[in-house]
């Protein structure tokens, strides 16, 4: 969870999020992420002007849960990441559901395969049932009820610019895994600036 926030971001790809509610369990692997960086250092970022009483998780300690409502409509979840005090935070942008297939399509009915059950930031905190209550929820703690596991890291990585922002939108700070299917729809909209050396030292 150290390191900088681009890095961090790349390594969270193939990392499982579990729930469990009263309904029952679902985990996903992460396919997409976003990094955003600290306190000063990114316009983009909720915590570029400080511990805010909406930010102030995103100042640590690392690994908390930073849930917010994303214009009024849909929750967003953000892991922690970077030293306290920094106010660094990877949004979890999209998965693919590897545990409660149908408990997830039970919360994501609009869902008609299984690649949309979490196919962008909305979809994923409804499969996952994260909310509001789960903000600052530890997610290296084994009894959390949501947690963050270490799983399979992809063969390929890509990256492009962050979706849905107007500023610092030079950054090429969303990394997905190549070719997933799960990937949002927005990779469709452009062409990803480069790509990342893949796991096995290939371009």
């Amino acid at each position: 969870m150290l390191g900088p926030v681009d890095e961090v971001a790349r390594s969270l790809l193939g990392c499982w999020v579990v729930t469990d509610r009263p309904d029952g369990r679902v985990a996903l692997r992460l396919t997409e992420v976003e990094a955003y960086s600290g306190q000063g250092e990114d316009p983009a970022s909720h915590a570029h002007r400080g511990p805010t009483p909406r930010a102030e998780i995103m100042f640590g300690p690392p690994g908390r849960l930073y849930v917010y409502f994303s214009y009024g409509v849909h929750w967003c979840a953000n892991v922690v990441v970077g030293p306290a005090g920094r106010g660094s935070a990877v949004l979890m942008r999209a998965g693919e559901v590897v545990l409660g297939e149908s408990l997830a399509h039970s919360r994501r009915p609009a869902a008609r395969v299984a690649r949309d059950l979490a196919r962008g930031p909305a979809r994923l905190t409804h499969a996952l049932a994260i909310g509001p209550d789960d903000r600052g929820t530890d997610l290296l703690d084994p009894t959390s009820p949501v947690r963050l596991h270490a799983g399979r890291a992809p063969s390929g990585v890509s990256t492009g610019p962050r979706v849905g922002i107007s500023v610092a939108t030079e950054l090429p700070w969303r990394f997905w895994e190549t070719d997933a299917p799960s990937v949002s729809v927005f990779r469709a909209g452009g062409k990803p600036r480069r790509r990342v050396a893949r796991q096995d030292g290939r371009s």
